[in-house]
């Protein structure tokens, strides 16, 4: 729901050494119950009185908010669900970890022929 700035299997560096982030930030976030991060961009900040800050976010290719994903009755995300804003990415590189799990064979592929480059090698 993030393309076309990020594509499945590109890696993201995350920051969260940042405490202010802001709309247009895209941010790794998790739910409360749910294994897997959602990676979205910032649509709104609210700012509360007692200057709490809450957060609203929404794919680049979603059509409505997250507010449907987020946990049940919880409208806002807070700065604590926040694991981290994307700093920066590298293209494609997560692909091999992608086909790895998709494809179990390819694991034993994989392993196999370092098996065997290792046997087949010679020293000297």
């Amino acid at each position: 729901s993030m393309e076309p700035p990020f594509q499945r299997g590109d890696i993201l560096f995350l920051n969260n050494a940042v405490e202010d982030v802001g709309v247009g930030d895209v941010v790794v976030f998790k739910i409360k119950d749910r294994d897997i991060p959602i990676v979205h961009r910032i649509l709104k900040v609210h700012t509360k009185p007692d200057e709490t800050v809450e957060l609203l976010t929404k794919g680049d290719n979603n059509r409505v908010d997250d507010r449907g994903l987020y946990a049940p009755g919880q409208l806002w995300l807070k700065r604590e669900d926040i694991l981290g804003k994307a700093v920066g990415t590298l293209r494609f590189v997560g692909m091999v970890t992608i086909a790895l799990n998709d494809y179990p064979v390819l694991k034993y592929v994989l392993v196999g022929m370092m098996g065997l480059f290792v046997l087949t090698s010679k020293e000297g």
